[in-house]
């Protein structure tokens, strides 16, 4: 199978030749040509982040970050393989116990990745013991909520604050299993800073911790873009 057009540069990915243009990564010509890698922390509008691993690959023998992995000429890839996924299952079923994910009650089900990314993976249950941590609820900013309970540490408010609305509301603090999620305001709380609705940072949450005040379940669970179609497969006009 190809992707590729003829004279392109490729690499073979779990033996579908794929096209990339120089300076691409893997991750980013793979979800060009709809070739599914999954990923949680990588966002095609900034740098690529790599704190997730769950976009790891295996090249000659090792395994590293599609999205950070410079596609080469004649590379060959594999990502779709039972060790793989296996990696990733586990990895969600941390990432479930670590925080409070209770999706059935949760405004991001079915546009969460988290969730959907499970699925993909068939991650039935978390297997793990779970933490119950006690986190926060921010209800202090007029038109946004913060849950806290559900941040996966991707850090894509904290880049999207900073490199786009130039507000750095934003950061992660605390190292190893006390990372946590932070406000940049001298109380903590994001009534204390200048984040509107309308600022990116307020939309590219991938779960659940960013969500607008009076808007809750406007698009009803079972319409939802992954209550139509999995995460592996591309949106309407994504894709070749």
């Amino acid at each position: 199978m190809t992707d590729a057009n003829p004279g392109a540069q490729t690499f073979t990915l779990d033996r579908v030749v794929i096209g990339f243009e120089p300076g691409q990564t893997v991750l980013q010509a793979a979800t060009r040509a709809a070739s599914y890698i999954p990923h949680l922390c990588w966002h095609p509008g900034f740098p690529a982040h790599g704190s997730c691993r769950l976009c790891g690959v295996k090249v000659d023998g090792h395994v590293v970050c599609a999205c950070t992995l410079q596609a080469v000429q004649g590379m060959v890839v594999q990502s779709n393989t039972d060790e793989l996924n296996a990696q990733r299952k586990k990895m969600l079923q941390m990432l479930f116990i670590e925080g409070n994910h209770f999706c059935p009650s949760c405004e991001k089900s079915g546009n969460c990745l988290l969730q959907a990314t499970a699925y993909a993976m068939g991650m039935e249950a978390p297997h793990f013991e779970e933490f119950y941590p006690d986190r926060l609820v921010d209800a202090s900013h007029p038109d946004i909520l913060l849950d806290f309970n559900r941040c996966i540490l991707c850090a894509l408010c904290v880049r999207a604050s900073h490199d786009v609305d130039g507000k750095n509301v934003f950061a992660i603090g605390g190292r190893g299993i006390a990372s946590r999620l932070l406000v940049n305001s001298e109380s903590g709380t994001l009534a204390d800073t200048s984040m509107t609705l309308q600022d990116r940072a307020a939309s590219i949450c991938p779960v659940g911790v960013i969500l607008p005040k009076r808007r809750g379940f406007a698009v009803p669970i079972g319409q939802r873009r992954f209550d139509h179609r999995p995460v592996s497969e591309p949106e309407p006009g994504e894709g070749p």
